[in-house]
């Protein structure tokens, strides 16, 4: 069974949505009761799989299932909730709706995006997509990103990371969108929701500076050198 999970995850991170489809629906297949602790799993999996192939009705419908053995679940729960709001179970290219343009609309200063370090367990992110919220957890030395039921998924950059975290036990509070899933980076969309007045002034963050090399003209290297 764990040799088919983990085709069924290299499948979904290389988009084949169709044989992990097949293969995920061979998993709870072999254990409809969750006894192995695998058909939970594979039923995400199926779910996204088919929203993916643009059967809406059928990926609820493995959501619902999870939710009847995890109430908790929280992968399934947001899932249903993004799916059920869609008005129709298809769009023209056939695919599952993707997220509103809007929610990764960038302000300067206010957001970015982030590709993530130290990635977490693949079967844990093949079931994440584009849209999902998540959050960030910070350490002493670090800032995680993880799902709204505390799973990890990847870290942010130091240098960010060290920053945001500051301003966060300063007051500040950000949304965390996860902007793209592929096999081997996710990139999440960060955007400041409410900057503390402690740090009113403090930039989330902060523009790129462009490092300029100095120039000096030629011509003014031979004056120089003629008067030495």
């Amino acid at each position: 069974m764990e040799e088919l999970a983990q085709k069924a995850v290299l499948k979904a991170l290389s988009g084949e949505w169709g044989e992990a489809l097949k293969i995920n629906l061979q998993i709870i297949k072999k254990d409809p009761q969750n006894k192995n602790n695998f058909t939970v799993d594979a039923l995400n999996r199926a779910a996204k799989a088919c929203a993916r192939l643009g059967y809406l009705e059928k990926a609820k419908k493995f959501s619902r299932e999870v939710l009847v053995m995890d109430p908790m679940n929280s992968i399934a729960g947001k899932a249903l909730e993004k799916w059920e709001s869609l008005e129709s179970t298809e769009n023209i290219d056939g695919h599952a709706s993707l997220p509103p343009a809007h929610h990764f609309l960038e302000e300067p200063g206010k957001t970015k995006i982030v590709p993530l370090l130290n990635l977490g367990d693949q079967r844990l992110i093949a079931q994440i997509d584009s849209g999902c919220e998540v959050k960030l957890s910070a350490h002493s030395h670090k800032v995680s990103i993880i799902t709204l039921d505390g799973k990890y998924v990847g870290r942010l950059p130091d240098d960010l990371a060290a920053h945001l975290k500051r301003l966060i036990e300063l007051g500040n509070c950000y949304k965390v969108l996860v902007k793209s899933v592929d096999k081997s980076e996710v990139k999440v969309f960060i955007k400041e929701l409410i900057r503390s007045d402690a740090v009113k002034y403090v930039t989330s963050f902060p523009l790129e500076r462009t490092n300029y090399v100095s120039f000096t003209p030629p011509e003014l290297v031979q004056r120089k050198s003629k008067r030495l």
